[in-house]
């Protein structure tokens, strides 16, 4: 897409006007309901699919079909990161009424890190075509790991601090308790920060380490920096309903992994494919379409096996708690 400066500068602003309605709504710290969360949800997706049908509107199929097949992928990626949010609360002991604006500005700052991550991307890609096999190689390697660890009984049950948050910590200190809202206290005369601002780093910077995921990821279903970043701002901003909506859900999305892998590793092969045919080799490649289809077919196929997987183990607890209550 040929995108000029002035297109660039509405999308920003556009973006940035909904973060401010969204961080309006949410300015009251309160605890989420399922049926708000379910609205807004909505709400998010229904902007998305609003402004793909804006690209092929008025660019066409192409970047349309870039745009959703990049969307849905981040969005799955994301539903990942939830698990870890999961755990983030539970270390921090955030409050249930504020964790709404802890994601708020989570997600805010990790959008701002993820746009830096893009810019990089771009260029590199713009200068570089043989990175291509080195995007390709990752996923196929990410996506290999992601099944090992789906295949281990070990799963981790804590968040462990990140070298850059314990930095920050120990530069201004962190105080005993949470104090509402705020992000800064007075201790002795001295600044420190409150545990609500550590856990916005955390989700912040941790959902950066996502990113070496899902950025090389999306570059393989689109070269187009614009796309990129929309597909990753619109996906990110309704992570936080997300999070209140299928909170109880993701302990039966027992398969999610395996998607996940099967969806990295298309990914990555059809970016060796790419850079094969750059390179002059003439390989077939995988198209859009072709590509959006593939992943929402992982998707459901991911989703209803792990919700019957579930049911059998629910069942299954169930009959043995009441043959221990028998025997009892």
């Amino acid at each position: 897409m040929d995108v000029s400066p002035t297109l660039w500068v509405l999308t920003i602003a556009g973006l940035g006007a909904l973060i401010a309605i969204d961080f309006l709504i949410g300015r009251k710290p309160h605890d989420v309901s399922v049926k708000e969360a379910g609205i807004w949800t909505a709400v998010w997706i229904a902007l998305a699919a609003l402004f793909g049908l804006g690209l092929l509107l008025f660019s066409g199929g192409q970047p349309a079909g870039e745009f959703f097949a990049g969307f849905i992928t981040e969005k799955s990626l994301s539903v990942d990161n939830l698990f870890v949010f999961v755990l983030i609360m539970g270390k921090f002991a955030v409050p249930s009424q504020y964790q709404q604006r802890v994601l708020l500005v989570g997600v805010l700052i990790a959008l701002v890190l993820r746009a830096v991550f893009i810019a990089a991307g771009a260029a590199v890609i713009a200068n570089f075509a043989w990175v291509f096999y080195i995007f390709g190689a990752f996923l196929i390697y990410t996506a290999w790991k992601l099944i090992q660890e789906a295949r281990s009984e070990e799963s981790e049950e804590e968040f462990e601090e990140n070298k850059l948050l314990k930095a920050v910590e120990r530069r201004f200190g962190v105080a005993d308790k949470y104090h509402g809202t705020a992000l800064f206290i007075r201790r002795n005369s001295k600044l420190v920060m409150t545990p609500m601002l550590v856990v916005m780093l955390a989700i912040g910077t941790t959902d950066v380490l996502f990113a070496l995921d899902s950025i090389p990821a999306i570059f393989g279903l689109t070269q187009d920096p614009y796309i990129v970043f929309t597909a990753n701002a619109f996906a990110l901003m309704g992570l936080r309903q997300l999070y209140f909506l299928i909170g109880d859900l993701l302990r039966k999305l027992v398969h999610l992994s395996y998607g996940l892998s099967v969806i990295l590793g298309f990914i990555g092969v059809k970016l060796v494919l790419h850079a094969l045919h750059e390179s002059g080799i003439h390989v077939p490649e995988i198209s859009i379409p072709f590509s959006l289809g593939f992943i929402v077919l992982v998707l459901a196929v991911t989703t209803v096996t792990s919700l019957r997987a579930s049911k059998k183990q629910a069942q299954a607890e169930a009959a043995e708690s009441s043959k221990d209550r028998v025997e009892a």
